[in-house]
This record gives structure tokens, C-alpha cells and sequence, in this order.
């Protein structure tokens, strides 16, 4: 992994690439975006070692505690989304991550359904909510991830968040591993990482739509190829921090 460059007050440092030839066609671009996930947090040691039942009580406690911060975070990096995008139709596609992450009538979110696996590992409501147990690196990289949807093009943002292309994935592991190596976790407390593998798909379709639509020279492909691994670097950057945090 390289070190991400980031201000904390605007953002990602992008250094300028300038690249005259052709234009990757749709599939080509989305198969260069899909090569990243060689970066994703999927392959951190950290994880690794949590899906294959190394981690203490302590350690996923730690984990959630501090994901948590990332959870809770989502629907101000997508109400910024909204806020920078005129175009009514995405808007009213876009809210529904809003939505799914807060909440609506009768359904309580995916905040809630984070909160639900905070009790499932043993952490308290106010442990969780108080932030106490946050890092100051995890503090950083969400901030720095929120800031960037503040500040950039909308398209840019959508872009950011095509990390969801390898998240079904990262949940299904922790489905299949979880309940045998942490058998001390409540099942219940698990229904976050199920809805997420349908929810994710969706947002994906969205996220490469605008993706594919908007970065068309190979100067501008490549610079969305550097704002997915700018998101990617922020959730790697999540689990250093967390894993220094919090040591077997």
C-alpha cells in the first residue's frame, strides 16, 4: 500500500497525471476500476486475521467501536453528494443511501443495525456513542473521506465510493467465518453485513453508471482511478490505526 496524501482540511493531495492516449472504452474503464481491489481493506492483515478467528474480544470490540465512526459518517458524505449534484434524478436516487444508513418509518437503518452488532460484541450504547474509543488515524481518514465529498465535483464523489464493488464480498466472509471462530457473538447482531450484500450491488449499479459516464479522456480516467484508490487508502489507513490501537 502506498501512503494516501492528505490535507486534513480539504482533502485528498491528487498528483496530476496527464496521459494523451485514447480513451479506455466502458468495459476496459471498468475493468481497470475493478483492478483495484487488489488494495482493498479485504486483503489487510487485520482482516485477515479477524475472518480467520485470531482476534481477541478486545480487538473486535475495538473494531466496531471504531467502524462505527465510519457508519455514522456515511449519510453526511452522501447528504454532501446531494448537496453539490443539480440533477433531480440522482438526487432521488442518491438519497436512498441516506436512508438506508439512517433510517426511515418504520425501518431503523443501517446505524441502528451497527449499533445492534456493538451489543452483540459486548460494547455498551454509550461505549459505542460516546466515540471514546475512536483513533485519532480513524478520526482522521473519515474526516478527510467526508471533507473530499464536501469539496469535489459531485462525479468525483460517486466515484470515491465505487469501493462498494468489493464489499458483498468482505460481508459474506464475515457471515461464513463469524459464527464459528466468534461463537460469543450474538447471531442477531450480524444482520448488518446481510443486508449490505444486496444494498451494495445496487449502489454499485448507480456509482459505475455515473463513473463510466462522466470520466471519458484517459487524462480523466485516470484521475478517477486515483480517487478510488484515495478511498481505498482511507479504509486500509482505518485498519493501521485500528490495529496498532488495538494489539492481540
Amino acid at each position: 500500500m502506498h501512503e494516501p496524501m492528505i490535507n486534513p482540511s480539504t482533502g485528498p493531495i491528487f498528483t496530476a497525471v496527464k496521459d494523451d492516449g485514447p480513451a479506455w472504452t466502458r468495459d476496459e474503464f471498468e475493468a481497470q476500476l475493478r483492478a483495484k481491489g487488489t488494495t482493498y481493506h479485504i486483503h489487510h492483515p487485520f482482516n485477515v486475521k479477524m475472518n480467520s478467528g485470531g482476534c481477541s474480544k478486545e480487538q473486535i470490540r475495538g473494531w466496531v467501536a471504531n467502524r462505527f465512526y465510519y457508519q455514522i459518517n456515511i449519510p453526511l458524505k452522501d447528504a454532501a453528494v446531494m448537496s453539490n449534484c443539480p440533477d433531480r434524478d440522482t438526487r432521488r436516487r442518491w438519497v436512498l443511501r441516506i436512508l438506508d444508513h439512517d433510517g426511515y418509518e418504520d425501518q431503523p437503518g443501517g446505524i441502528e443495525a451497527w449499533a445492534r452488532l456493538g451489543d452483540a460484541v459486548g460494547l455498551s450504547r454509550d461505549d459505542l456513542w460516546s466515540l471514546k474509543l475512536v483513533t485519532p488515524g480513524v478520526r482522521f481518514a473519515v474526516d478527510a473521506y467526508v471533507n473530499f465529498a464536501r469539496r469535489a465535483p459531485w462525479q468525483e464523489s460517486v466515484c470515491s465510493s465505487l469501493t462498494e464493488m468489493f464489499a458483498p464480498q468482505i460481508h459474506k466472509d464475515r457471515l461464513a467465518t463469524w459464527p464459528e471462530h466468534y461463537k460469543w457473538i450474538e447471531p442477531e447482531g450480524l444482520h448488518y453485513f446481510r443486508s449490505r450484500v444486496s444494498l451494495a450491488q445496487r449502489d454499485v449499479e448507480h456509482g459505475l453508471e455515473v463513473t463510466l459516464a462522466h470520466f471519458k479522456t484517459r487524462t480523466e480516467q485516470h484521475r478517477a482511478l486515483d480517487i478510488l484508490q484515495f478511498k481505498l487508502d482511507i479504509l486500509w489507513t482505518m485498519l493501521d490505526s485500528i490495529e496498532k490501537a488495538f494489539p492481540s
